[in-house]
């Protein structure tokens, strides 16, 4: 049985994505809605819903 990596693929490199650019805006946020070590883990350890979650929720509203 071939695992169908074509369709695999495309949802890792989201995921990878996803998490570098949650991660780096999250480091060099000052504030974020909560504590920034639960946003780094909830990135890291929720896949896809951590980041979306962090660009939803986490990041404060500028103005």
């Amino acid at each position: 049985m071939d695992f169908p990596w074509e369709l695999i693929a495309p949802i890792v490199i989201l995921d990878l994505i996803l998490k570098i650019t949650a991660l780096v805006s999250c480091i060099k946020e000052e504030n974020t809605n909560g504590p920034k070590w639960m946003w780094i883990l909830l990135i890291l350890l929720i896949n896809l819903i951590g980041p979306v979650l962090y660009f939803v929720i986490g990041r404060q509203k500028q103005g």
